[in-house]
């Protein structure tokens, strides 16, 4: 027999895993929140600490025959979606930043030259990583994180639990700004990279007009030596457009937040 006093923690424990849906999701598919170094108990206690107000603000009630029926099921395929939705439109705006590191590296030569991302714990090119560094510090310090908790909030009011099916809209509007992800990455590693060419141009005209000259031992480190001139140069330009392409990505979840 349960203790009186204990007769509503059940049915209290199953409102937290509900609440914990949606916000885990989010911060699995999200920049920073989903990276291999953040510690999973971590990740849960956000997630609790984010997803119980935002659920006590709706009129929620667990489904009468409990979670393992399909009505539960459905409640918990619908949070996942919503959540791995808002993460994944941040995570694309992220992501333009390796897009253009892998761009900038092959014009340099360095696209052979790999690091390990602590994030993913993949292999990326070095000025991959470290755009990825930088975009991670300009993410947080413009508030990306605290801009996406609060966007994961404001989800409940128009796709509350049990109705969070995203719309067909919604879904098309995600996919079509995944072409965002390509577009902005070749704008940022623009300056950079088509310097970079031009430089290679000029290596190409040289080795027509001396053809003693051996071009791989030259043109290599004169590519390198202007890839890490521009990319100092170009530092506060391209770290504006890594905000851009971030506040972006934020943007996209606010509209899906919204329902639109």
């Amino acid at each position: 027999m349960i203790p009186e006093g204990f007769a509503g923690v059940e049915s209290q424990l199953w409102l937290w895993m509900v609440a914990m849906l949606r916000p885990g999701a989010a911060f699995i598919a999200a920049p920073v929140f989903g990276a291999t170094f953040v510690p999973l108990q971590l990740r849960l206690i956000v997630a609790l600490a984010v997803g119980i107000p935002a659920l006590a603000a709706t009129d929620f009630v667990l489904p009468a025959d409990g979670l393992a029926s399909i009505e539960g099921v459905l409640l918990v395929a619908g949070e996942v979606m919503a959540g791995l939705a808002l993460g994944f439109a941040v995570m694309i705006g992220f992501s333009a930043a390796l897009i253009a590191g892998e761009v900038i590296g092959n014009a340099m030569g360095l696209g052979f030259a790999g690091m390990m991302d602590p994030a993913s714990g993949q292999q990326n090119p070095v000025v991959s990583q470290f755009l990825s560094i930088l975009a991670t510090f300009l993410f947080l310090a413009i508030g990306g994180h605290l801009a996406l908790a609060a966007t994961i909030v404001e989800s409940y009011r128009a796709l509350p639990p049990g109705a969070a099916w995203m719309t067909a809209e919604s879904v098309r509007g995600l996919v079509f700004f995944g072409g965002v992800l390509f577009a902005a990455g070749l704008a940022i590693a623009l300056p950079v990279g088509f310097a970079i060419i031009l430089v290679q141009v000029v290596m190409g005209m040289l080795a027509r007009s001396a053809p003693q000259l051996n071009l791989f031992a030259v043109g290599f480190p004169a590519a390198l030596l202007a890839g890490l001139v521009l990319l100092a140069m170009a530092a506060p330009v391209l770290g504006e457009a890594i905000v851009a392409v971030i506040q972006l990505g934020l943007e996209e979840a606010r509209r899906i937040a919204l329902g639109g």
